[in-house]
């Protein structure tokens, strides 16, 4: 075991607390592509927070436990993340939560659609898609996550379960998260007021285009 791959899980792990972007429970896992190797260090603890270092497992990118305990609970959702790493050779980080406002939607079996500029601004202008619900890490489960992801899109909606992001690395995968689940709360919020506006899809695109220029220019100093 690498202990310090070992501990960059578990600070993520804290990092996702932080986030804010969780359950009161903190139910969820996290893992990270292992650089030039096929496998992944994974939290195999019960819950995100305060996840000690000792209870991150080593998986084979084909499932297979390398070193570590992995408890059934958490065992059970192992090809949520292989899935990922398999279809899309760029990702190097895998979050699942129930994050509260985000779940709901995955509750309702509804689209959370692009109705927060930061959408556009961060990989989601299409919306985050949902799945048909299936027992948590089947075939069927996995089948249906990689069916509904949209190109393009990190993260998808497990119906009647939770959220799954995926991305290039921690920092993005984090920040999505935490963008999905403050979507899904202006999206609940709005409801009594009609219910949330989608943003046009050439505004969503200028919103996207501004936000790369200032990108571009880096931080401004005076």
């Amino acid at each position: 075991m690498d202990k310090d791959l070992a501990g960059q899980v578990a600070e993520i792990a804290q990092r996702v607390v932080a986030s804010g972007a969780i359950s009161a429970n903190g139910h969820g896992n996290v893992s990270i592509r292992v650089p030039g190797a096929e496998e992944m260090y994974f939290t195999a603890g019960s819950s995100l927070r305060d996840h000690p270092v000792s209870a991150v497992v080593r998986v084979g990118l084909d499932g297979t436990l390398l070193e570590g305990d992995l408890p059934p609970i958490q065992g059970a959702v192992v090809a949520m993340h292989t899935a990922m790493y398999a279809d899309h050779p760029d990702v190097g980080c895998v979050l699942h939560t129930h994050s509260p406002y985000a779940t709901a939607y995955a509750a309702a079996r509804r689209r959370i659609e692009c109705w927060i500029e930061a959408m556009a601004m961060f990989g989601l202008a299409d919306g985050v898609p949902v799945t048909g619900y299936a027992p948590r890490g089947s075939d069927e489960a996995v089948a249906g996550i990689r069916a509904a992801v949209t190109p393009g899109v990190p993260a998808v909606l497990l119906a009647n379960h939770g959220v799954l992001v995926f991305h290039r690395t921690p920092d993005l995968a984090i920040l999505v998260g935490g963008v999905v689940e403050e979507a899904a709360q202006a999206g609940l919020n709005a409801a009594p007021l009609g219910g949330p506006a989608e943003i046009e899809a050439d505004l969503r695109a200028a919103a996207l285009q501004r936000a790369m220029a200032f990108d571009t220019r880096g931080t401004a100093h005076a």
